[in-house]
């Protein structure tokens, strides 16, 4: 079972909090977390791209000239691919990039990159955080007292838009609900803060 410091939004200690071992794993999962990241990136792609076939593009289908005596190379259709304006040979199409992964395993992949983070000693958990102001001022003043530099996640319990606010203008911080955080943005930031509201949430998600 895991430990991670509680503190208050001024930075003080309040003692730890436990993490179960079904929440944080460190001794199994590892390729679950690879395939985890590789489909979450592959569902990044849209697959959208589309070019024309020689059946696609607009033309006549008459010979461009006679197949002999002109000393030209044989030409048989306008949309050829050799040709400018013509179709693409091999082009992209329309497909589905998206891969498919068991709730298990995605489960266990979630788990393992939290046991990492856990057992790194990168994942801060603070008592709650109360804006009286959407200022991105009082936001860095927290993250300041936490002492946290650099790329860092933040995780709260439920949607508060003045905390939204507050940090859509620092670009080394997201903010994501309980509910909705992935593996990929755990594995991403170095550095995760988290209320003590999110991390129950997070926890009920592993039940």
């Amino acid at each position: 079972m895991s430990t991670l410091p509680l503190k208050d939004s001024t930075g003080k200690m309040l003692g730890e909090v436990s993490l179960s071992d079904k929440f944080a794993v460190t001794e199994k999962g590892e390729q679950a977390l690879f395939q985890a990241i590789v489909n979450y990136q592959a569902a990044q792609h849209q697959g959208s791209a589309n070019t024309q076939g020689k059946g696609a593009v607009a033309g006549t289908g008459a010979k461009p000239w006679k197949q002999k005596g002109l000393g030209r190379a044989r030409a048989g259709y306008k949309q050829s691919p050799i040709w400018r304006g013509g179709a693409v040979a091999w082009g992209p199409h329309p497909r589905k990039v998206r891969k498919d992964m068991p709730k298990k395993v995605a489960r266990l992949a979630f788990a393992r990159a939290i046991g990492t983070r856990a057992d790194e000693n990168s994942i801060t958990v603070i008592d709650s955080i109360q804006l009286d102001a959407p200022k991105t001022k009082e936001l860095t003043s927290i993250f300041q007292a936490l002492e946290m530099k650099g790329k860092t996640l933040l995780i709260i319990g439920e949607m508060d838009t003045k905390i939204c606010l507050a940090a859509r203008n620092l670009q080394d911080i997201e903010v994501v609900c309980a509910d909705n955080v992935n593996t990929y943005q755990i594995v991403r930031y170095p550095q995760i803060v988290m209320t003590k509201a999110g991390m129950e949430k997070l926890e009920e998600r592993m039940v």
